[in-house]
Formats: C-alpha cells, structure tokens, sequence
C-alpha cells in the first residue's frame, strides 16, 4: 500500500515537471525577439547614420555653391536639386513594374497551372538563375546590346503613336531614355516578381481549386475565382519587393541612362531624368565633404520615400488578406 502511494506522488511529481520542448520553446522565443529587435537596431543606425552625415546642409552656406555645380547651374537649392531627381527615381520605377508585373503574372500562372511537369521544372531553374544575376550584368547588356539595337522601334513608337505626349519624339539616337532603362529595370526585376508569385499561387488550397473545377468552371475561371484571391496579399508583396530594387538601382541606370535634370514625361528623349542612387554614383568620386553631405542627403530622402512605400504595401497587403 505504502509503495502504491509512493509511485502515485512519484508519477504526479513527474507530471507537474516541464517537460523537454518548454525550454526549447522559450529559447526559440528570445532567439526570435533579438532577431526581431536587431532588424529595428539596424533601421535605427541607418536612419542616424544618415541624418549626421546629410546634417551640414542644413546649415553650411557652402550648400548653395555645391548644388549648383552638381545641376550644372540650374538650381542652388537642396529642395530643386533633389525634387526632380525624387521625380526621376519613381518614374523610372514605376514604368519598370508596370511593365515587368503582368508578364511575370503571365509567366507564374503558365508555369502553375499550364506547363507540362518537365518545361515547368526548367522554366523554374530559368526564373530563379535570372533573379540572381547582378544588376551591373543587366546595365552591361543594356548598355552594350539593348541600346544600339532599339532604337529602331523606339522610332517606330515615336512615329505612331507620338501623339501621345509620353511617346512625343523624335526618338533619342541612340535611345539613352527613360524608356531603355525602364525596360532593363523590368527585365531585371521580372524573375523577383515570377518566383514569388509562383510560389504563392502553387500554395493555392486542391480544394478550392477542385471545388471550382467541379461546379464547370473552365482552368482559366478556376484561376480567376479561386488562385487569384487566394494570391492577392502575396503578389502585393513581390510587386513592393521588385519595386524596391528598381527604386534602388545605381549601376543599370548609370550605364544607360543619359542624365537631366528636369519634370519630363517624355519617355523617347534623351537628358530629361535622373534616379537619386545613379545621381549619387555619378557625383561621388569628385565631390568635398559637403558635397558628400549633399548626395547623403538625396539619400536620405530616398530611403524615406523608400519606407513609405513598403510601409503602404504592408497596409494594402493586410488589407488584401483580410
């Protein structure tokens, strides 16, 4: 009886101890939450680092003399020089997604849903091998191969359709435009865009997919009622995702695109526009302390406008989840 009741406390105390994966759970958890805090500790230093560096503009009466040697006369002011640079950056960018978003769409859901088993795996191996080449490998072939070889059907453009105020000619020979560089930087952020979003739409439930199939509708239906929704929120994501690399961008435009300095929409003409990561590599190698403070500066602004734009895609994708 005594020994009865001994191995039933023996059992109970055994039951009240923590079992083994409890401390492997807290220790996961603090790994987790630095993780979490050294991702922030890190915007925060870049965000100081920044604001010290582009400090002396605020203040120095030198600013006025380096700007206008970086515009080339046009403006003194650090609001005029940066502005059209800002202006450049987010047209180059935008162009860039909106032509690069619908055939990575395109080419996501063919791979999916459309390609056999064998053409999908390479079409795979294709995607990922693209998304990994350096930028400068892109600026190289658009410099070397794209732009003596466009012009053509930039021309071509310009004489149909240059009653369009974006496409007003004549066309720049050779075409060191928005519109080239806006092409590469959608060829380069075409397999970002691809990769995710096809591995979004293959984690689309078999259920939803066969439960449409089975009420008639067509593979194309199907797509559209039920992978579609389901992919919102993650194509959001590989849209903000490619667009913050066009955003960012030095090398590819710095190779391609002759720089200006102004508000132009006119995609076919040369010396219009300017991005603030190629304006920064350009100015750079010649520039004082203050001009580097100057070009930190444009920076800055860059990376705010940067934040800003994730911070509302991460809103859109809440949203688009909900």
């Amino acid at each position: 009886m005594q020994t009865n009741t001994v191995a039933r406390e023996s059992d109970s105390g055994s039951l009240n101890q923590p079992v083994a994966g409890e401390k492997a759970d807290k220790i996961f958890r603090a790994l987790a939450w630095t993780c979490g805090i050294l991702i922030l500790v890190v915007l925060a230093a870049v965000t100081i680092f920044l604001l010290i560096q582009a400090w002396p503009i605020f203040g120095d009466e030198g600013v006025s003399k380096v700007i206008s040697n970086f515009s080339g006369g046009r403006t003194s002011s650090f609001w005029g020089y940066v502005l059209p640079l800002l202006f450049g950056t987010v047209l180059v960018a935008a162009l860039a997604l909106l032509l690069a978003f619908f055939v990575s769409m395109g080419i996501a859901l063919f791979i999916t849903f459309y390609a056999p088993k064998k053409l999908a795996s390479v079409l795979n191996s294709i995607v990922d091998l693209l998304a990994a080449i350096p930028s400068v490998i892109y600026g190289l072939w658009g410099g070397l191969v794209l732009v003596p070889s466009i012009f053509p059907f930039w021309n071509w453009v310009s004489k149909t359709f240059g009653w369009i105020p974006l496409f007003a000619g004549p066309a720049a020979n050779p075409p060191r435009t928005v519109a080239t560089v806006s092409l590469v930087l959608a060829i380069m952020i075409l397999p970002i865009i691809t990769s995710i979003s096809r591995d979004i739409f293959a984690q689309t439930p078999k259920l939803q997919q066969e439960a449409a199939l089975g009420l008639g509708a067509t593979k194309w239906e199907m797509i559209r009622l039920a992978v579609l929704p389901f992919g919102k929120s993650g194509v959001i994501s590989a849209c903000m995702l490619g667009l913050g690399r066009a955003l960012g961008e030095t090398m590819a435009v710095l190779m391609i695109l002759s720089p200006g300095l102004s508000y132009s929409f006119h995609l076919l003409k040369a010396s219009q526009s300017q991005t603030i990561a190629a304006n920064i590599a350009a100015q750079y190698p010649e520039a004082n302390s203050l001009g580097v403070s100057v070009l930190i500066g444009t920076g800055l602004v860059l990376f705010l406008i940067t934040f800003l734009v994730n911070l509302l895609a991460r809103r859109i994708t809440r949203k688009a989840g909900a």
